[in-house]
């Protein structure tokens, strides 16, 4: 038995593995059927795609364009390893006919670069910046699958889902943040058959490796130098970050923080316990108690007053999900959407925010009508139960790739009560189940809290 990583064993002719993957392929593709010499990674992945419904014809979506690709990627942390990623694979890329391509932790292309008329067989097969090659959107692919399963992946010819791509051949590993081990995106190289040689995804994999060592060793982001940093998406106690402090904060500072994260202008006494408090009869004692074990957790020097604001500009990934919504950078939002907002807060400025940005990025899945971003939504736990986004996928499928979804429409359509009709899965709001309990590590558990 040959190595299970490596799509082409040693001495094997690749012509003939060509041929013999094509009949494994349509086999799939026709009845379900997994036949030799097909390997476990791509086995597992090409039923991942059946399970979403992709159809072997899929073609790619442009999802950013130029001018919010730049801003994007300019922005993204895999943008300061882009020159280590030139050097050590650009020039054997252009020298052989193969393409540098880097993806986003979605599988969003980031960059694609390469020998000239490469790029152009490329862009006519759609694997342009912009274009979204995930796993659930494009089927079984080096950049998308790595990201998936979170390993280094080498995909031969008709080992791809999508029949488009199986005169490629590639070879990508992902590269995580060396702080939180959280995958950032994944690095590829991309060409013909001579890539399904075991060196290129050694290559690659020690690529990933270097990038991710330069980043450790990386000074914090221009841009971020000076900043504070918050995490409270999916979240119960948000996470923030001030300079080389990472504190954990209890539910009412996490609600504090995140309110004036939002209003960077500053919030009034006032204004702040009206957001707070479901009571109204709260003091402004109560307030200003709780302000002050805060100073003292941060630093005085970081919480401001007259009005209450924190020092410096205070980046948080729900203002970031809400400027790429306001932007119409959906996928972009959605990469940085891990949940709804401190969802076991109550406070009423907490909630309303949380529907906000719940409800504007819900919108904006369904009405791009993209598979692959609905599957996604539709597959977390916040979409789980969402029959209108259940339904846009229905119409997003193939007709031989509904029965599934239609089914579910109408589990849901029970379940909830809302009819069967069109129209009942069209409404805005989604219904939901009770209140969350804590999670771990102030993660959140779903169901979040039923809407009033």
């Amino acid at each position: 038995m040959g190595d299970p990583s490596l799509a082409l064993p040693g001495g094997a002719d690749p012509a003939e593995r060509t041929r013999v993957l094509r009949r494994a392929h349509a086999a799939f593709t026709e009845d379900g059927r997994v036949e030799a010499p097909v390997r476990s990674v791509i086995a597992k992945s090409w039923r991942r795609c059946a399970r979403a419904r992709l159809s072997p014809e899929c073609a790619p979506r442009l999802e950013l364009a130029e001018a919010e690709l730049g801003a994007y990627r300019a922005q993204h942390p895999l943008a300061r390893v882009m020159p280590l990623f030139r050097d050590l694979i650009g020039a054997f890329a252009a020298h052989g006919a193969h393409l540098l391509a880097v993806c986003d932790a979605r599988g969003g292309l980031l960059w694609v670069e390469g020998e000239p008329a490469t790029l152009r067989r490329a862009e006519g097969l759609g694997f342009v910046p912009g274009a979204r090659w995930a796993e659930s959107a494009m089927g079984t692919n080096a950049p998308g699958t790595a990201v998936a399963v979170g390993r280094p992946v080498q995909v031969f010819g008709a080992e791809h889902f999508s029949r488009r791509v199986h005169p490629w051949t590639c070879a990508a590993a992902p590269v995580r943040d060396p702080g939180t081990g959280r995958v950032l995106g994944a690095v590829d190289i991309t060409g013909g058959d001579g890539l399904a040689h075991p060196h290129s995804l050694a290559f690659v994999q020690a690529v990933a490796r270097a990038a991710e060592t330069q980043l450790a060793l990386l000074a914090p982001h221009p841009a971020a130098a000076g900043r504070a940093g918050l995490t409270a998406l999916g979240r119960d106690e948000a996470q923030l970050v001030l300079g080389d402090r990472r504190i954990v904060l209890g539910r009412r500072h996490s609600e504090i923080v995140t309110l004036l994260a939002h209003h960077p202008e500053g919030l009034s006494g006032e204004e702040l316990a009206y957001a707070l408090y479901e009571d109204e009869s709260v003091s402004a004692v109560t307030l200003r108690a709780e302000m002050s074990r805060l100073r003292a957790l941060l630093g005085a020097e970081h919480l401001l007053s007259r009005p209450y604001r924190t020092a410096g500009p205070l980046e948080s990934d729900s203002t970031a999900v809400v400027r790429h919504l306001a932007a119409g950078a959906v996928s972009a939002a959605l990469a940085r959407y891990a949940g709804p907002l401190l969802p076991a807060s109550t406070a009423p400025g907490i909630v309303r925010l949380r529907r906000r940005i719940e409800d504007q990025a819900r919108a904006a899945v369904i009405a791009r009508a993209d598979r692959g971003l609905l599957t996604d939504w539709v597959c977390a736990p916040w979409g789980a139960d969402d029959p209108a986004a259940w339904r846009a996928l229905t119409e997003a499928l193939p007709p031989e790739g509904r029965p599934a979804a239609l089914a579910r429409v109408h589990a849901l359509d029970v379940e909830l009560g809302t009819g069967a009709g069109p129209e009942a899965a069209s409404r805005p709001e989604s219904a939901s189940g009770p209140g969350p309990a804590p999670g771990p590590g102030g993660r959140a558990t779903y169901p979040q809290p039923a809407r009033s």
